[in-house]
């Protein structure tokens, strides 16, 4: 669910302090597009799975990233209305919980 590897390299980039800030800003901007998800036309869709997408890869949280690449490609093939929204916003409450708990932001 979540690469700690990646985490821990972040983290050791730019340094602790920092790295609370990245993720903080990362659980903004994801929790406020996670909450305009539904309802979104196909390319907006898209777009949001992208982004969804990489702020997951840069921070470890792996699962919501394979997700979001899967709803990205049904987006791209015109099949946006299989995108599980419901899932995605689970897979991130779930990483989130489990991030927090061991990094104790």
């Amino acid at each position: 669910m979540i690469d700690w590897s990646k985490a821990k390299e972040l983290c050791n980039e730019v340094g602790e302090e920092d790295f609370g800030e990245i993720v903080e800003v990362f659980l903004d901007e994801v929790e406020e597009e996670l909450a305009s998800l539904d309802g979104r036309d196909a390319e907006c869709l898209g777009k949001s799975m992208h982004f969804l997408k990489g702020s997951a890869l840069n921070l470890g949280f792996t699962s919501l990233a394979e997700i979001c690449v899967e709803g990205e490609a049904l987006a791209q093939t015109g099949h946006s209305e299989k995108i599980d929204t419901a899932r995605i916003k689970s897979v991130y409450a779930d990483s989130k919980r489990i991030f927090l708990g061991e990094y104790g932001g």
